[in-house]
């Protein structure tokens, strides 16, 4: 499928997005282990969380959904079933790993895999922490998928994860649900602790503190009447796109404000974007509120150390951001982008290079000069949700039509992004 996106002179109006990609994961997760009846709204409409369902109903979950609404209905710890067949997490990353956890204390032996794209993504981060948990666990060549995971019986660690990563303390967690004593991660920088949040909501008893985590099992889960916040990283492209183009006024309600997430916008507003937080409340233990964007003049800036772990998914739209700011922007320590859905750091290369913007890569980044203006061409998606996302919002501010190939690629997250930007954009 290929999407033409021509220049605007601005973003504007309101938008309304569809529900945390991350957080519907985890409720999804969560509600199987439960015991009775767990009602989500505003599920997230992209494929990966779509896939996680799919993956629960393989072990003899109960799912219905209805829209955006979707009822769970949990069979405890351990209620899953062996499955029939490999479990299908499609191009779910936090699918494969998050739910190996669950897996991982279950009494049978199951397979999971995904398509061509997650095939290719390591999994020895979430293997090692399970393995000394108690699990067995098999992959082809030693790291990538299918996992063979042969469950059973698991101890509680004390496990300090080698990178941040918001995906491998989830694993680890989920998995000392099951275990008889404490699990507690430690990682370098702080992630996304929606898990955590998560896990006091359907009542686990969790502790944290700076770059610590812990639960307590074997625990007993409550079903709960949920719903979930706007997608904060969905709302980085729009949020991109309004301060890029000068007469932009963008209002986007409802969106998740967890302050392990705020790093978007705290770096946004640093780079000179006008962005106002017009109103804030709690539901569920996150925040959520309303964000207002406005046409800004991009200073630009450097992601690095770790407010590149904070903002990680975020880097291919900042760096279209960078190539229009004064200053360009600069990324390090980011050698994690090259094991995405794509290697992100040649990807976003490629479609700079493609409309005419200088890039120089690095094995752990890249450097976007400033003061660019992008070129009409043809880009493509490689793929990548995040890429065909980020290039059409280059497109808003090209001298011409930018064509972008496998724009159905951003269906694994956002299916209503290409209708939602063009009710906005003019």
């Amino acid at each position: 499928m290929v999407e033409v996106i021509q220049p605007a002179r601005r973003l504007h109006g309101s938008v309304r997005l569809p529900g945390d990609k991350s957080i519907s994961h985890r409720y999804a997760m969560l509600a199987s282990v439960a015991g009775g009846i767990t009602t989500i709204r505003n599920y997230s409409s992209g494929a990966d969380c779509h896939s996680t369902l799919a993956c629960l109903r393989g072990l003899g979950i109960e799912v219905e959904a209805r829209g955006d609404e979707v009822r769970i209905h949990g069979r405890g710890l351990h209620g899953y079933r062996q499955p029939p067949q490999q479990l299908d997490a499609g191009n779910s990353g936090s699918t494969i790993r998050m739910l190996s956890g669950l897996l991982a204390g279950q009494p049978f032996e199951t397979r999971i895999g995904g398509d061509e794209s997650l095939s290719r993504r390591p999994m020895q981060r979430i293997m090692e922490p399970l393995r000394r948990m108690g699990a067995a666990i098999e992959a082809r060549e030693g790291r990538f998928p299918p996992l063979l995971i042969r469950g059973g019986p698991l101890e509680p660690i004390e496990y300090e994860t080698p990178v941040a990563s918001a995906q491998v303390k989830s694993c680890v967690l989920l998995a000392g649900l099951m275990a008889e004593g404490v699990t507690t991660v430690r990682e370098p920088a702080r992630t996304r602790d929606h898990t955590e949040v998560a896990l006091r909501e359907f009542g686990a008893e969790v502790e944290t503190g700076p770059g610590w985590a812990r639960v307590k099992g074997p625990a007993r889960l409550e079903p709960r009447e949920l719903a979930v916040p706007g997608d904060l990283s969905s709302a980085a492209f729009f949020l991109v796109g309004a301060a890029m183009l000068p007469e932009s006024d963008l209002v986007i309600d409802g969106v998740g404000l967890n302050p392990t997430r705020a790093a978007l916008i705290d770096f946004l507003a640093s780079a000179g974007a006008r962005i106002e937080i017009l109103d804030i409340g709690m539901r569920h233990g996150e925040p959520i509120g309303v964000l207002r964007v406005r046409g800004s003049k991009l200073a630009g800036g450097v992601i690095e150390k770790g407010l590149t772990a904070a903002l990680i998914d975020e880097i291919p739209v900042l760096a279209v951001l960078g190539a229009v700011s004064e200053e360009g922007l600069t990324v390090r320590d980011a050698a994690e982008l090259r094991v995405k859905e794509t290697d992100r750091i040649e990807t976003v290369a490629d479609n700079l290079r493609r409309l005419g913007v200088r890039v120089e890569t690095a094995p752990d980044g890249l450097r976007v000069e400033g003061r660019q203006r992008f070129r009409s061409g043809m880009v493509s998606s490689f793929g990548d949700h995040r890429i065909a996302m980020a290039f059409a919002i280059a497109a808003l501010a090209a001298d011409g039509p930018v064509e972008i190939e496998g724009a159905e690629a951003a269906s694994v997250s956002f299916p209503e992004f290409w209708s939602k930007l063009r009710e906005i954009a003019d």
